[in-house]
């Protein structure tokens, strides 16, 4: 049956199809909808980990057992999980394990736009890289028949494009894999150095042998269109080459993009007068040819930083741009901004008023970076904040400890938060660290957390107790604060930054954006109380703006969360008993 489907709605159909039992994620754009849409799929175990690291593992420990596996990711994902990854390629597999991993070029929700396809070539590990939603299904499903031939997981490279664009499938059945029979295997599975040793030679002979399958499967592909002009190509860059182009030039499409075929990539070249790469990201394959000696354009023309598109292929090639369509109105920017009513803005006018250097973390909460609040001074990585705050204070010790604090989510604190923690109660810094609680993992969708009490299907599941967490690893000092109280907010940031010995603070306050929370009936203004003072604009609530020098509320936004009545020193909000909708 043609059904439309995203790429990553695709992926999991393929998981499906391909009799996958076992599938361990972490949610990150724009990996997450894999796993969203696995969860569907009732034949299919699926879950939530804390990390990438543990969702790799879990997928591990299913292939081991004898069952097909898949983890997916985001690129600075994988960075989490690289440590089982080089090793799972010296294991290798029992029934057949993928990893999805979704890289971002140019950045769209992600910190840096690392190119995955060099985790391929160092741990030595095959990747396919589809270029729409049918080639997501289908790679899916051939890269588990290539990790249970050539005993490897195999990396499934998917790019934000194809992950959220949508195009036609042909879905069918789903196979049913019996489980393959476990056998205790020490010399395999055990990477002891004796062991892995041994295993090492095992790894090169199989990238000798993939190499060799490269030269030959129908993964990569020659499209003839004539000898003038030849360009090898991959995944989305693939599909904006085809819309420039057509069947006028000829194309070398690699499906398989590690380990690359040499004669195919030769015999290629040769057939044309003019040879070109077009890749995003880094010069990966052009690399590659040139290693072969042969003459190539790439990235000596096309940018190594950012997304590609049509026009950029047509600028850059010399062939005219096609005017893509224009509004006559102007458009008002639209800086990203926290949400009306979003619970860590309180907190964060706290952090201000107490003049404290923050070290934030990945989340929506990172967004308290943006005016007017500008309240945060490093983002680094997932769990970086805690773990960082500890090395400033131990750098400026006194000085740093009164005025910096850590800011993290309650989803990023257990996927890598809580280690940080731990040394900073360990190794003794006078650290005050802030968890954002907002009962739900935020930024990337609303997936489920361990500390939220439900799993990927909203069924009831353990729950951390983070108090109990956070006292257990040895901290004394902690209490909760409701970020609508400013007041609260802010005596609780000065007392625990003059406090004597290491502190949480954790902001609880669920996202008014869960169906659970039920928003108030919006507030409006006196317009006769108002005295234009602006002090309700230092909050960046998007649903207040100014309008004939008097504050108003946009209805349409506001929840009726009542930090702005705080802020106001002349009563000009008031409550409405008007409905939100």
């Amino acid at each position: 049956m043609k059904v439309l489907m995203l790429g990553n709605e695709a992926v999991a159909r393929g998981l499906f199809e391909a009799g996958a039992s076992v599938v361990s994620s972490y949610p990150g754009t724009p990996s997450t909808e894999m796993t969203e849409f696995v969860s569907q799929y009732d034949e299919i175990y699926s879950e939530w980990a804390p990390n990438e690291k543990v969702a790799m593992e879990v997928a591990f420990g299913a292939s081991f057992g004898g069952k097909r596996s898949f983890c997916a990711m985001k690129h600075v994902g994988l960075n989490v999980a690289a440590d089982p990854l080089f090793t799972i390629s010296y294991t290798g597999v029992n029934a057949g394990m993928v990893i999805g991993v979704a890289d971002d070029p140019g950045m769209h929700s992600s910190q840096n736009e690392q190119d995955s396809r060099h985790y391929a070539r160092a741990a030595k590990l095959p990747m396919l890289e589809p270029s729409n939603s049918d080639e997501c299904l289908e790679m899916t499903k051939a890269a588990f028949e290539l990790s249970e031939r050539f005993d490897t997981p195999v990396l499934l490279r998917l790019c934000t494009r194809v992950s959220h664009s949508q195009s036609v499938v042909e879905t069918g059945p789903r196979t049913e894999k019996p489980a393959v029979p476990y056998q205790k295997n020490g010399a395999k599975y055990i990477m002891m150095p004796g062991n892995a040793k041994r295993r090492h030679p095992v790894v090169e002979q199989r990238l000798l042998s993939l190499a060799a399958f490269a030269e030959t499967s129908d993964l990569n592909r020659v499209e003839k269109g004539g000898r003038k002009l030849g360009i090898i190509t991959s995944g989305t860059a693939y599909q904006y080459v085809k819309e420039v182009f057509g069947d006028t030039v000829s194309i070398l499409k690699l499906g398989l993009v590690w380990p690359l075929p040499t004669k195919l990539i030769c015999d290629f070249a040769a057939s044309v007068d003019r040879l070109f790469v077009v890749e995003e990201l880094d010069s990966f394959i052009e690399a590659h040819c040139r290693a072969l000696g042969l003459t190539v354009s790439g990235k000596d023309i096309f940018p190594v930083v950012g997304e590609f598109s049509q026009n950029l292929i047509r600028e850059k090639l010399g062939i005219p741009a096609t005017p893509g369509r224009t509004l006559d109105a102007d458009i008002p920017m639209r800086p990203p901004v926290m949400c009306a009513g979003c619970p860590h803005r309180g907190l964060f006018y706290a952090l201000v008023r107490n003049k404290a250097a923050v070290i934030g973390d990945i989340g929506c909460y990172t967004l308290g970076a943006m005016p007017p609040l500008a309240a945060m001074d490093s983002t680094i990585c997932m769990g970086a904040s805690i773990s960082g705050l500890h090395g400033f204070n131990k750098a400026l010790g006194e000085a740093g400890e009164k005025r910096a604090v850590a800011v993290i989510g309650d989803s990023t604190f257990m996927h890598s938060g809580v280690t940080g923690l731990i040394d900073i109660a360990y190794n003794g810094s006078n650290s005050t660290v802030i968890i954002l609680d907002n009962s739900i993992t935020g930024m990337t969708g609303h997936q489920q957390n361990p500390t939220t009490g439900f799993n990927i299907k909203g069924d009831p599941a353990g729950k951390i107790d983070l108090e109990a967490l956070c006292r257990a690893v040895g901290i004394r000092r902690v209490r909760v604060v409701d970020p609508y109280d400013l007041q609260q907010c802010i005596d609780a940031v000065k007392e625990e930054l003059e406090a004597p010995e290491p502190s949480v603070i954790i902001s609880r306050r669920p996202c008014a954006l869960l169906k659970s929370v039920k928003p108030k009936p919006p507030l409006k203004v006196d317009p006769d109380k108002c005295k234009s003072c602006q002090s309700c604009m230092n909050i960046g609530c998007p649903a207040i703006s100014f309008n004939a020098g008097k504050a108003t509320v946009d209805a349409t936004l506001c929840v009726g969360c009542g930090v702005c009545t705080q802020l106001c020193a002349f009563g000009a909000f008031e409550t409405t008993e008007e409905a939100t909708k």
